[in-house]
C-alpha cells in the first residue's frame, strides 16, 4: 500500500495495492499490522455505510470528549472528503485537507481523533464507508459550519443539500467544547 503524507501530518491518504484482471479486482481494505505501521492502530469498534445523492454535503462532524478516528472510503461514486483540525492548541488548528475519494481510485482517508469530518457527493450517488475507533455517541456530537470562511473549504458543490443541523451549525470560533491538542 502507498501512504501519502498531507499538509497536516496526522491526516493520511492511503492507496491500497489492488490486484486485478479480467475477472475483477481484490484488495485488503484493512490489515492491522500494515496500518499500525503508519500510526492507524484502532481498534475499530464500529463500521458505518451511508448512501447519498449528488450535491449532498454531510458535515462537518466530530465528537468530544469521546473523539473518533475514522478510516473512510467510497465503495460507489465519488466524493470530496475533508478533515479539519479542530484541536485547540494545535499548530494546524483550523486548517483542512481535502481529497477526492472514488470507486475508481479506491483511496482511503485517515481522519484522526480531534478532527471534524465531512464530505460532498460529486457523482449521481455515493456509497460512503467508514471504520470508527470509538462508538457513535449522540450526546458528544459537535457540528462545525460547513462554509465557515475561516476554514475556506472548496467543496466542489455549488448549492449543497444539507441536513438542518449542518445548515445551522456554528462557526468554528463559536464552538466551545473542542478537543485539546495532545489529548485526543
Amino acid at each position: 500500500m502507498n501512504v501519502i503524507a498531507t499538509a497536516i501530518p496526522e491526516v493520511l491518504i492511503i492507496e491500497p495495492k489492488v490486484f486485478g484482471d479480467q475477472r475483477g479486482f481484490f484488495y485488503e481494505t484493512f490489515k492491522q499490522d500494515r496500518y499500525a505501521a503508519h500510526g492507524i492502530v484502532g481498534p475499530f469498534v464500529q463500521d458505518n455505510l451511508s448512501r447519498s445523492a449528488r450535491g449532498v454535503l454531510r458535515g462537518l462532524h466530530l465528537q468530544n470528549p469521546k473523539t473518533q478516528g475514522k478510516l473512510v472510503s467510497v465503495l460507489r461514486g465519488c466524493v470530496r472528503d475533508v478533515a479539519v483540525d479542530v484541536r485547540r492548541g494545535s499548530p494546524t488548528f483550523g486548517q483542512h485537507v481535502a481529497v477526492e475519494l472514488s470507486e475508481e481510485n479506491r483511496r482511503q482517508f485517515w481522519v484522526p481523533r480531534g478532527f471534524a469530518h465531512g464530505f460532498a457527493v460529486l457523482s449521481e450517488t455515493a456509497d460512503f464507508f467508514y471504520k470508527c475507533d470509538e462508538f457513535y455517541s449522540p450526546s458528544d456530537e459537535l457540528v462545525v459550519r460547513w462554509d465557515d470562511p475561516a476554514i475556506g473549504i472548496a467543496w466542489g458543490v455549488a448549492s449543497p443539500s444539507l441536513a438542518a443541523r449542518d445548515a445551522g451549525a456554528p462557526l468554528l470560533a463559536e464552538v466551545g467544547t473542542l478537543p485539546l491538542y495532545g489529548q485526543s
